[in-house]
């Protein structure tokens, strides 16, 4: 155990990357950070976390921002729960510690959006409790040195793995552990085709020895990805198009987006056309073109997207749920990314 630690501790004193990040101790932009890097790349988080920590220099600023506003910042990101979570969690720092961030495992853990990972790693590198950090790459090097095979995605394997992670953390230095750990895992030991014979840990690692390299870590589960076809409305008067909110609790919930009509199947061109405008109770109407088929992939689903392009006459009678934005003033809206790729189609809210 010792002889594995050392190496580890060896390679991330001579590799780690320069984050702006772990040049602190300050346990909000810690949180700032471990919120921004869930499901982005270190890369891409970087400068939303600069542009964060900018416009929110601390918990208070935060937890007095609208919520708007805080989702403007987010957009591109994607997860945006995770952006209404730190908002929501925000204030309760606010409002309960008095713009403090709590300093114990267990209050950490009871803020909204943040879980066990999350917990740990705030906690051991703010405050150094001795708490291990399990992600991906955590379990990617621990499934790989130590030779397990259990699913890391079923129940038993993140107890056996958590108990691990425990049983190797140093508790002496937790935060440097974990950072080297989750390090390592993201440049070292990599998904794919890792560089083994180059591995300070290759004379003693399970899977190098036995050829396991590219079968671990196990996962049972499969993500199953559903199929949903949107249909944008983008109507203009004048200067003006209308735009909605996401209210549901759906995907991109809280953001804004063109009028929406949702399908179960796909429209044909036709059936497009003939459709009447369903956001319009009363008005005159010119669909004067039809985007190609956009197809945009998240986690859990495949999105089929179009847009239909109308002008709308100045007496239109709109669904109340929709509001009149000058188009000038579009970039001021938090929006999906795929409705930002359209709007970008259309040179909108440049």
């Amino acid at each position: 155990m010792q002889e594995f630690k050392t190496a580890l501790y060896k390679w991330y004193h001579l590799y780690q990357r320069y984050l702006p990040w772990r040049q602190t101790n300050d346990a909000y932009k810690i949180w700032i950070s471990e919120i921004i890097l869930q499901q982005t790349r270190v890369a891409q988080g970087t400068d939303y976390y600069h542009r964060f920590i900018e416009r929110f220099p601390t918990v208070t600023d935060l937890a007095s921002a609208h919520e708007d506003e805080v989702l403007k910042l987010w957009q591109g990101l994607g997860y945006y729960s995770r952006a209404r979570n730190l908002h929501a969690a925000a204030k309760t720092i606010a409002n309960n510690y008095s713009g403090i961030f709590p300093n114990k495992y267990e209050t950490i853990i009871k803020l909204k959006g943040i879980g066990p990972y999350t917990a740990a790693a705030i906690a051991s590198i703010a405050f150094s409790l001795p708490f291990a950090t399990i992600d991906g790459n955590v379990y990617r090097v621990l499934s790989r040195y130590f030779g397990i095979a259990t699913p890391i995605d079923s129940t038993q394997g993140k107890k056996e793995f958590t108990l691990l992670a425990n049983e190797v953390l140093d508790k002496n230095a937790p935060g440097l552990h974990n950072q080297a750990l989750m390090e390592f895992g993201a440049l070292q030991c990599v998904p794919k085709s890792p560089k083994c014979f180059e591995c300070p840990l290759h004379s003693s690692c399970h899977a190098f020895a036995n050829d396991l390299v590219s079968n671990l870590p196990v996962k049972e589960k499969k993500t199953r990805q559903s199929l949903r076809y949107f249909y944008y409305y983008l109507l203009e008067s004048g200067s003006t198009i209308l735009m909605e909110k996401r209210t549901q609790n759906d995907i991109w919930k809280n953001l804004y987006q063109l009028p929406l009509l949702e399908s179960d199947r796909e429209l044909s061109d036709q059936e497009i056309l003939n459709c009447e405008i369903p956001f319009l109770s009363r008005g005159k109407y010119n669909i004067t073109a039809v985007s190609e088929t956009r197809k945009h992939i998240l986690s859990h689903r495949i999105i089929m997207a179009r847009t239909i392009r109308a002008e709308i006459s100045e007496e239109s009678v709109i669904s109340k749920a929709l509001l009149r934005v000058n188009k000038k003033d579009i970039s001021k809206f938090a929006v999906p990314r795929l409705v930002e790729l359209f709007l970008k189609d259309y040179k909108l809210g440049e």
